[in-house]
């Protein structure tokens, strides 16, 4: 029992924090033109930002470490900025 807990709020954080980041471009959306996603962006958006947060609580789960902590959110943050940047832009590669 106390390992599906566990397994349900390591999924539900990392949720929850996706769905409140793309509340801000569906929220922007009703007020500008300038802000215009489509639903394969938020799909899109919402993998890359899942996935991360999922592999973060994943990986550092049982360390106690905070340096060990940091130093995985920074490379995970870190590889998700290089694919989101990628994706947007195109500033690798054309």
């Amino acid at each position: 029992m106390k390992t599906e807990h566990n397994l349900i709020r390591s999924i539900t954080y990392p949720a929850a924090a996706t769905a409140l980041l793309l509340l801000i471009p569906f929220i922007a959306m009703q007020f500008t033109a300038e802000v215009a996603w489509t639903l394969s962006d938020f799909i899109i958006a919402g993998i890359l930002l899942f996935g991360t947060g999922l592999t973060y609580t994943f990986i550092t789960g049982k360390s106690k470490n905070f340096a060990y902590r940091i130093a995985i959110g920074f490379a995970l943050f870190s590889g998700l900025l290089l694919i989101w940047v990628n994706t947007a832009v195109g500033l690798i590669g054309s």
